[in-house]
């Protein structure tokens, strides 16, 4: 079997077999700064979330730097493992997690590190209880409050109350707390603006907070927030960790937050110049995704990404603008959850070459 192209530290940009997903390295060491001063010295703490990077090194790297909770968020069990297995000690499992080999495979990995989970009804807990005595290992649990996505959480504090009750009663369970997760409606980068919108909607989970303790029942988690919300949520004096996710290698649509810089790029090369005005590069939607549009171009004016099939895209080259075959471009995503699953390796870049490569040991973690 072909091996996966892997060039050495040192190698120049211009050398880069394309197309290639590359890490603009100082971009990245700056998100993480941010996060690292901003909740160095509060109550809150970042738990990033992997599913945006799938690289055991990035998370590990992302702890090391500070200000995080020492764990990660998973979006699935595969990728709990992954992270596991990688020297990651605390994995919350974000969503909720019901067919029976998933969770034995979940409690299996209570065996080797913190593991938490999302739940937001009574048969899934008794599932969960059931397994985890099976196995001998201790759970923790977290309940999931609906707060405007209109996808998985109790829809009320009362049946959030009720199922807390029920969790905290169950053996091989341990009841963690609250969480939430949300998104902007219409980004702004106005900072009253994004204060008010995660004010509102991270109430809800504050308030199943309240109600739990006013029950004598134990709250050591309340993890909400985001990329977004990171600077609203961690002030917030309720709040203990933040599931963001998005800020460390970034895509176009979250620019509006400037305090981060884009670091996740797919380099590509022009393969055809086929008339005046047109040219035609080597990466599409296989490698870039399209879940958010067309990527952008970077630092090349008057060049447009207009087209994407499975394997090209198609620019638009303005009047003085000129892109010859050969040429580099870098695309600069709309989403990048869905490009980076797309790749096995990062290739770190810092100052025209090859700085570090990271395999994406968690591409394609879909169960």
């Amino acid at each position: 079997m072909p091996q996966a192209f892997e060039p050495q530290p040192g190698t120049p940009i211009a050398q880069l077999d394309t197309p290639c997903l590359i890490l603009d390295m100082d971009a990245l060491d700056h998100n993480m700064d941010v996060i690292a001063d901003f909740y160095g010295d509060r109550h809150s703490k970042l738990r990033g979330h992997s599913k945006n990077h799938k690289s055991p090194a990035l998370a590990l790297r992302q702890i090391q730097r500070g200000g995080t909770i020492g764990g990660v968020c998973a979006a699935k069990v595969a990728e709990a493992e992954v992270m596991v297995q990688g020297g990651v000690a605390s994995v919350f499992v974000t969503s909720e997690v019901v067919a029976p080999p998933k969770i034995a495979r979940l409690c299996a990995l209570a065996d080797q590190a913190e593991v938490l989970v999302a739940c937001e009804n009574a048969a899934n807990a008794h599932d969960l209880s059931q397994a985890a005595v099976a196995q001998g290992v201790d759970l923790g649990v977290v309940i999931e409050q609906e707060t405007g996505l209109v996808r998985c959480g109790v829809q009320e504090a009362d049946a959030g109350l009720d199922l807390a009750r029920l969790i905290d009663s169950l053996p091989g369970l341990s009841l963690k707390g609250v969480m939430s997760h949300q998104m902007m409606a219409e980004p702004s980068g106005d900072l009253e603006d994004r204060a008010t919108e995660a004010h509102r909607l991270i109430q809800p989970v504050l308030d199943l907070r309240e109600v739990m303790l006013a029950d004598g029942l134990p709250v050591e988690i309340v993890s909400t927030g985001e990329t977004w919300s990171y600077d609203i949520a961690g002030d917030m004096p309720e709040v203990t960790e933040i599931q963001g996710g998005s800020y460390l290698v970034m895509e176009t649509s979250y620019e509006y937050m400037e305090d981060f810089h884009l670091a996740g790029k797919v380099l590509s090369s022009i393969i055809s110049v086929p008339r005046p005005g047109t040219a035609i590069g080597d990466a599409g939607a296989r490698a870039v995704g399209g879940m958010k549009g067309l990527p952008r171009v970077e630092g090349r004016p008057g060049v447009e990404a207009v087209d994407m099939d499975t394997d090209r895209t198609v620019f638009k080259v303005a009047d003085g603008a000129e892109l010859a075959v050969g040429d580099q471009v870098v695309l600069l995503p709309g989403q990048q959850d869905a490009m980076v699953s797309r790749w096995d390796r990062f290739i770190g870049i810092r100052d025209g070459m090859v700085d570090t490569v990271w395999d994406i040991e968690a591409r394609g973690c879909h169960n």
